[in-house]
């Protein structure tokens, strides 16, 4: 109780204190008003952590020792810098600096670079180093241009991860120190209760009080973990305000129990943890203060509750005294300034007239001495805000590389990883979402309305599925809404996304009653998943639509977030911020896991170093500049995501059509991993294969031959005594010229299957080539236990395509083609191409001059499999990057993709780490080896990962141990077989080498 009445006692003069100064301020009831704030524990026996306040220097007794009355003065000013204005305003900001002393500086519009230019200019000026503030809710981005803008805080808001903020305040921080700032006006703690709030809503990171709380301390420790000032604003909550305090004085009716419970909560437990500034705003709050005055001019509420009660020992800044939330106060220049000064502020951030503000407060001074051992105080205080911002040793702000170094793919990365945790799913009634778990026979459909043609959404999209896209920018064209809607029934799933949407409530988030009205026409046709890429208070004019997702920004990483949630490449993990109406409460969000697809990423975001893979760059350019391949494609997968597409130089020499990662390549030997391989894993794991068994089990054809011995398992690791490759081939031709016993230059019944363009092959022919192999020698070589061994060989591949087909009763390329490559959706891979897509997307192979004697392009480059029409255990399959990307990431992913499962995982490891001991080989895999220097394998690959490579440049590997995908496709065999300097000079090895040097670890 005693205690108490001292806290009473010690109010009431400091209140009498305020009178005395301000005659003209009235407060009637002052017990009353006290009384229910000291009843109500803000903050239970505040033992704040070490602030800079309790820093004790040299330098800031030096510093303090230097100034005058009027120099101090000036430290308590922070006026607004711009560096995209002319010099006539630069030279003003010379002039308060040298002539006044002011304490610092808040940069608003321009570029880093001209930014680091009038720092160093300015703190060359500077008698006491300038603190340089930047109000940078989401980033430099907020104020400058050229730089990354972070998520806003209410998609923060719906991210469940609060760690995924730390970081990005880390990185925050380090951006602003390389641009010499110390101080961020961040984070907003204010909390949102109220829907149409015209100026913080999308500023806030929602309506719960501990989510706003623990978002803004985790945003604030990244950023004064990592040496930058934090800010809490706006004091005492500004969540509640119907009007915008930068045009006039919003009125806050709260009760002060209320304010308590809600409104300061967040701040209560930042100041409990590690809070350093706190900005005070400009807001009416009877409940505090009965006079008609901003609460940043308050000292009920800035010595009051912030300092006396709260136990504050930070910074204290008012919010901007330009706003007319504060200058309408003002009965004359520097007024609003010196009761701000008054109220308790330790620093007057954009005054009017910062002129105007010191003289005031120096005359206030003048009249009453005692207010110099404030003024001291508080310049201490600033200075040691200073000195823990390292303002004590000289820092210039170096421009070389400064656009480079603030653009950081791993802030990207962080960027992007920061919108995939926050999309919501807000409704999926339909249970639509992921679209990967839905039957493909549906026809799908994408309307963007108010985007623009190319625009990201539907681009990724269009990586998962084919879509019918639609795209109306004008939002209000009743004709064009119609027209679509007679077009569409219930055969399609129409995915309909809402881009450039706006922040302001009144304006009804420029959502168009002509949207609403097509939408809900469009949800009884058929059935719809909305995508709103804006605020969360918009799905308010969607209460019909029963799939919804909230992406709550434009922003193209939002987009492709948003769209990979649909399929399902991404879970969704996002809750909603706030309540929309009655239909969702704040936290509502479904969690729905991810359907164990391919997605797509930065490389940051899977932990791979992009400025590291640029190496690639000079390997594959110097490459196609001495002409070892025309052009390639790469892609790099990591944690199920593709991170890295890239296509380089032509299809041909002398073509300028260029590579794109949809170029689809003969993949040769890829062949028998991609297919055959497959195919023989899959008869094995329904037990309809054994792999111990002998081939001639399943090929009767084989008893009695040389061959009637081998097994599946020698087959698999080449060890069955086969040779590695024979021209049967040439048993076709007389002389140079194809025999037409063989072949022809027209279709026939009789000559049915294509061989090359142009050239097609006797019926009888597959059996001719299944004889010959039959009837083929094997290699003499043994061990002295009679054992074959390893060698290479296409043989085994054919036998074990005979083998499949045998079990199947079907063709190779259609067993695979419904057993793999249609549940897995690849658009782009198969045999015999030419039948699926364009040649225009095709890369040529050989000039084949020696057997078929024309230019190869779209049938298999291989003479043996071409004999077999394009269909072969080891030969025949063409592919583009995403599509070989599905197909490996099932392997990686044990046997299954998307809801499909292919293997048991035993099954998976069984094929991948059963090794020959004759050999580096597993189960029909290549495997990394100790004792041998592969040409295009990386030393680094672990002793786990498993791939193949083709004759004619490909290459797929697969890492576990990395959770890695590499894939490397190349037609080097153009214009002829002759080049082989891809294998003699290791390019592939090469850049394998450089991917796994990229990890970080």
């Amino acid at each position: 109780m005693q205690a108490k009445n001292y806290h009473i006692m010690s109010i009431r003069i400091l209140f009498l204190f305020l009178f005395f100064i301000f005659p003209e301020w009235k407060i009637l009831e002052l017990d009353s008003l006290i009384a229910p704030i000291l009843s109500k524990k803000l903050v239970s026996e505040i033992t704040p952590q070490k602030y800079f306040i309790d820093q004790e220097s040299a330098w800031v007794d030096s510093m303090f020792n230097s100034m005058s009355t009027d120099q101090k003065i000036g430290q308590l000013f922070i006026v607004a810098a711009y560096s995209n204005q002319g010099e006539g305003e630069y030279q003003k900001v010379d002039d308060l600096i040298e002539k006044y002393n002011i304490g610092g500086l808040i940069f608003m519009q321009g570029t880093p670079s001209d930014q680091a230019n009038l720092t160093n200019r300015y703190q060359d000026l500077a008698k006491v180093p300038l603190l340089i503030t930047f109000d940078g809710e989401w980033g430099l981005g907020m104020r400058l241009s050229n730089v990354i803008s972070y998520p806003k805080a209410i998609t923060l808001g719906a991210i469940q991860d609060n760690s995924l903020l730390y970081k990005m305040g880390g990185d925050i921080a380090e951006q602003f120190k390389r641009l010499g700032i110390h101080l961020n006006f961040a984070p907003d703690a204010d909390v949102n209760s109220n829907s149409q709030n015209p100026v913080i809503g999308f500023r806030s990171f929602g309506e719960n009080k501990k989510n706003v709380a623990l978002k803004a301390i985790a945003y604030m420790k990244g950023l004064q973990h990592n040496g930058v000032i934090a800010n809490a604003k706006h004091f005492p909550g500004h969540g509640d305000a119907a009007t915008d305090s930068h045009f006039s004085l919003p009125k806050i009716n709260h009760s002060l129990e209320r304010l308590i419970d809600i409104d300061l909560y967040p701040f209560q437990e930042m100041i409990k943890d590690s809070l350093m500034s706190v900005i005070t705003g400009h807001l009416l709050v009877p409940s505090i203060d009965t006079r008609n005055i901003a609460t940043s001019l308050s000292g009920n509420v800035v010595a009051g509750i912030l300092k006396n009660k709260m136990g504050f020992r930070g910074l204290i800044i008012t919010d901007a005294l330009n706003m007319k939330g504060a200058t309408d106060n003002a009965s004359s220049a520097g007024d609003i300034e010196l009761q701000a000064f008054m109220a308790g502020n330790d620093l007057m951030l954009m005054p009017e007239s910062a002129i105007a503000g010191i003289n005031k407060i120096k005359a206030a001074v003048n009249n009453k001495k005692t207010l110099l051992e404030d003024i001291d105080f508080r310049v201490k205080k600033i200075l040691k805000a200073k000195y823990w911002a390292g303002l004590n040793t000289k820092k210039v702000v170096i421009k070389e590389n400064i656009n480079e170094d603030l653009n950081q793919q791993k802030y990207l990365g962080l960027k992007q990883i920061l919108y995939e945790n926050a999309i919501t799913v807000a409704n999926n009634a339909q249970k639509l979402i992921p679209l990967a778990n839905i039957e493909n026979t549906k026809e799908l459909v994408s309307i963007a309305i108010g985007a623009e043609i190319g625009n990201t959404f539907q681009k990724t999209l269009l990586k998962f599925a084919p879509f019918q896209l639609y795209i109306n920018e004008s939002r209000s064209d009743e004709i064009w809404y119609n027209k679509i809607l007679n077009s569409l029934d219930s055969n399609k799933i129409v995915v309909v996304s809402l881009h450039r949407l706006s922040t302001n409530p009144s304006r009804r988030y420029n959502i168009s009653p002509t949207t609403i009205s097509f939408l809900s026409k469009l949800q009884k046709r058929t059935k719809v998943i909305l995508v709103v890429l804006g605020s969360p208070y918009g799905l308010r004019y969607f209460p019909e639509i029963e799939n919804i997702v909230c992406g709550y920004e434009e922003d193209p990483l939002a987009q492709e977030a948003a769209a990979q949630v649909i399929f399902g490449a991404l879970p969704a993990k996002g809750k909603l911020p706030v309540s929309v109406d009655d239909k969702y409460k704040v936290g509502d969000g479904i969690d729905i896991a991810s359907a164990n697809i391919l997605g797509f990423s930065l490389p940051e975001a899977v932990d791979i170093n992009s400025i590291a893979l640029t190496r690639i760059d000079n390997i594959v350019n110097n490459a196609i500049a001495q002409k070892i391949f025309p052009g390639c494609n790469l892609l790099i997968a990591r944690n199920g995501k593709i991170a890295y597409t890239k296509g380089y130089g032509n299809l041909k020499y002398e073509s300028s059509q260029k590579v794109t990662p949809y170029t689809v390549y003969d993949l040769a030997s890829i062949t028998k991993v991609g297919s055959t391989l497959q195919a023989v894993m899959k008869l094995y794991d329904q037990n309809l294969l054994d792999l111990n068994q002998k081939a001639s089990f399943y090929l009767p054809e084989l008893d009695s031959t040389n061959k009637q011995n081998i097994t599946i398992t020698n087959l698999l690791y080449h060890q069955a005594g086969l040779h590695g490759y024979l021209p049967f081939w040439e048993n076709t031709k007389k002389k140079r010229n194809l025999d037409t016993t063989y072949y022809r230059f027209e279709k026939s019944a009789e000559f049915p299957f294509t061989v090359a363009t142009g050239i097609y092959g006797n019926q009888t022919l597959k059996d001719s080539l299944w004889q010959w192999v039959i009837d083929s020698p094997l290699i003499s070589r043994r061990s002295r236990f009679g054992e074959f061994p390893f060698l290479y060989s296409d043989l085994g591949l054919m036998i074990l395509q005979k083998v499949v087909e045998r079990i199947t009763n079907l063709p190779l390329d259609k067993y695979c083609e419904t057993t793999f490559f249609k549940p897995l959706g690849l658009e782009r891979t198969g045999f015999n191409i030419f039948e699926k897509i364009s040649l225009d997307q095709v890369a040529p192979t050989e000039n084949d001059l020696s057997f078929r004697g024309i230019q190869i392009k779209g049938t298999v480059q291989d003479q043996q499999a071409a004999m077999l029409g394009g269909v072969a255990g080891h030969a025949g399959l063409f592919g583009s990057l995403i599509d070989l990307a599905k197909l490996f990431q099932m392997n990686l992913n044990q046997g299954s993709y998307g809801n499909f499962t292919f293997f048991d995982s035993k099954t998976i490891e069984l094929f991948t780490q059963s090794g020959s001991v004759k050999s580096h080989r597993t189960l029909g895999w290549d495997k990394q080896s100790e004792n041998f220097d592969s040409n295009y394998i990386s030393g680094d690959a672990s002793a786990s990962s498993y791939g193949h490579s083709g004759y004619t440049g490909t290459m797929v590997w697969v890492d576990p141990k990395y959770n890695l995908i590499f894939i490397f496709l190349t037609n080097r065999v153009y214009p002829n077989t002759n080049n082989n300097r891809v294998n003699s000079l290791k390019i592939r090895r090469k850049i394998h080498d450089v991917v796994y040097q990229s990890i970080i670890k």
